[in-house]
């Protein structure tokens, strides 16, 4: 039986870091070795204090480093995977980094069995094909409304029926000014275009403020409003989705374990919960998958880093042909495009699917990571805990 001999963390870093919400800009990737196999894994998480969640001295019996409760682990089946992940729970849950790194550690355990089995993730999870989903082409709101108008003409242009503004100036001044950049994304998509709108938990649990959109949104025929509010503001969730009409409340990225994902189901009143395996890991996403379609929910998945991520977020749900939509990133910066070999692409209809290649069906590439790799060195009281590795 393979036990785990190796866990590596990497931390990458582009040219320029910008104060935007692009989660492509650096990258924390995991990588697992067991028996002769590699695995990889993606956390959307900052690298430092992920790297220090990793390897950090133990503080006490529930603040242990998640390698701890890795290193040395039989890896043999998914019974295995779900074993390290309670003992990573339990071991590390003071330790609040501990559930995104764990997302890339499961991450890269499946992507390791699935491998060493030579079966794609998604059938180790239970389903029993792949069916295609409609890739959104996921991007920032323009500065102006002008900017939004262009964008969503580029956009379609390139063959994106379905395109998501989010965040920017989006919420942050007057209602007029949020209702011109609606009106310009309708007019960019065209009538026939599905506009998705994300707000970026801009208003916290301000009601009223997220109330006064929904004119607009109807308006400019919005499928759904994501993320009006941070992800434990329930009673503002479930209070907007009875006032929201037509319009889907849509959330749950926040969400970095099962329980919180079925909070915001149970009592936010959300239509689409979208989970990102980046922050909770493939098995936990999986659970909500399969929780949201007991409930009648949607699943998306939320990632806007490289395909590494957006492969281990599509396998959680790919044989589920109600949910039928997937978030698809297309203002990546240099990391997020290039980091693996072989991009995840959309075919003549705009859809895409899991791959079906063994474990998560794409690889990164060794040089990009050699590229942009950072050189870290971590030493407490004179004792290296950790130092960059080698690619």
């Amino acid at each position: 039986m393979p036990r785990i001999d190796a866990i590596d963390i990497f931390y990458l870093r582009g040219p320029e870091i910008l104060d935007i919400s692009d989660n492509s800009q650096d990258a924390t990737l995991i990588r697992i070795s067991a028996g002769g196999e590699v695995g990889w894994g993606e956390c959307d998480a900052s690298p430092l204090p992920s790297i220090g969640a990793l390897v950090g001295p133990m503080s006490h019996v529930a603040c242990r480093p998640v390698n701890d409760s890795v290193l040395g682990e039989a890896l043999d089946n998914p019974v295995d995977i779900a074993r390290i992940n309670q003992r990573i729970k339990a071991r590390s849950l003071d330790l609040l980094q501990a559930n995104h790194v764990l997302a890339g550690v499961d991450t890269a355990l499946w992507d390791l069995l699935g491998k060493r089995l030579g079966e794609p993730v998604w059938k180790l999870l239970g389903q029993k094909r792949v069916t295609p989903k409609r890739a959104y082409g996921s991007q920032l709101f323009g500065d102006t409304a002008q900017e939004t108008l262009e964008k969503a003409r580029t956009q379609r242009a390139k063959g994106f029926v379905a395109v998501k503004f989010g965040w920017g100036p989006f919420g942050h001044g007057e209602v007029a000014t949020d209702a011109d950049h609606l009106t310009a994304a309708r007019e960019g998509l065209g009538e026939d275009g599905i506009l998705l709108v994300d707000a970026g938990t801009v208003w916290v649990d301000d009601l009223e403020a997220a109330t006064a959109r929904l004119d607009a949104l109807r308006e400019t025929e919005a499928t759904w409003l994501e993320e009006p509010f941070v992800s434990g503001a329930l009673d503002a969730y479930k209070a907007l989705s009875e006032r929201s009409g037509s319009i889907g409340i849509a959330g749950g990225e926040g969400a970095h374990e099962f329980f919180m994902a079925r909070a915001m189901i149970d009592h936010g009143g959300l239509d689409f919960v979208q989970i990102d395996a980046g922050r909770m890991g493939i098995s936990e996403a999986r659970r909500v998958a399969e929780y949201a379609t007991a409930k009648d929910v949607r699943f998306v998945n939320h990632t806007f880093n490289s395909d590494l991520a957006l492969s281990a977020s599509l396998q959680p749900f790919a044989g589920n042909a109600k949910d039928d939509i997937c978030e698809y990133p297309v203002e990546r910066k240099l990391i997020g495009e290039s980091l693996v070999k072989d991009r995840i692409a959309r075919d003549a209809d705009g859809l895409v699917c899991a791959p079906e290649a063994p474990g998560l069906g794409v690889e990164p590439d060794a040089d990009v990571i050699r590229r942009f790799l950072v050189d870290v060195e971590i030493k407490v009281a004179a004792e290296v805990l950790y130092k960059t590795p080698e690619v």
